[in-house]
């Protein structure tokens, strides 16, 4: 898993934006605010480089596609690289960029704790034991509660590839400070800075993905780090 700071890699990441496909530089052009924009520029940016890296190819040639939704089998399910031996995964929020890649299915989630009044509506919305382990919590702790539950939840139906498109009442992940046990899943809660949540899940039996062939020339020691599950 990879960490990049937006603030630190931004300048970086838009004089790299030539590595972006022509749907990517797209999509920066029509973003309305510059931190969005450099959000998505630098989480793209560095997916290529770290892409590039591990596949040993130059970053701007990789080719991007989408996997068959396992919902109903059209092209938007976990974005991949045709034929490559790894799944990938990424995610933002606020000045924070995670990657993970692994040798199985993969999904990641990054998000800033929720106001309370986001807490109370997206608590609503969690499985009925989830809901329940919410309401014998503090209502000051229970915003960090439920973007620790939410980071989960999520990264474990990008993994699976269907995203929000299950109803965030099916699956139970819990909202203490262990996640609950998926069958043919690795959940793992990962270590951000305060005011934040992440999750990441790999679907069992893994490997462990090989080294880069070489270091991204442009994430410096500055700007991204680099850590293990």
């Amino acid at each position: 898993m990879w960490c990049v700071r937006a603030s630190g890699y931004a300048a970086r990441a838009a004089a790299d934006e030539w590595l972006l496909d022509a749907e990517e530089r797209a999509r920066v052009r029509a973003f309305v605010r510059d931190r969005d924009r450099d959000r998505y520029r630098v989480a793209h940016v560095a997916l290529r480089r770290l892409l590039g890296a591990y596949l040993d190819e130059d970053p701007a040639a990789v080719g991007l596609v989408r996997e068959p939704c396992p919902g109903c089998g059209e092209p938007h399910g976990r974005p991949a690289v045709a034929d490559a031996p790894f799944h990938f995964s990424l995610a933002h929020s606020g000045d924070l960029t995670l990657l993970a890649f692994a040798g199985t299915p993969v999904g990641i989630d990054v998000e800033t704790d929720p106001s309370p009044e986001a807490a109370a509506e997206i608590g609503a919305m969690l499985h009925p034991r989830e809901r329940a382990e919410l309401a014998a919590v503090p209502h000051r702790a229970r915003p960090a509660s439920v973007g620790r539950c939410w980071t989960r939840k999520e990264a474990y139906l990008k993994g699976v590839g269907i995203g929000l498109a299950e109803d965030p009442a099916v699956t139970y992940v819990g909202t203490g400070p262990a996640p609950a046990d998926l069958p043919g899943w690795s959940l793992t809660d990962v270590p951000v800075p305060p005011g934040h949540a992440a999750a990441c899940a790999v679907r069992r039996p893994g490997h462990d993905l090989p080294a880069p062939a070489s270091r991204p020339s442009s994430l410096t020691a500055a700007d991204r780090h680099e850590f293990r599950a």
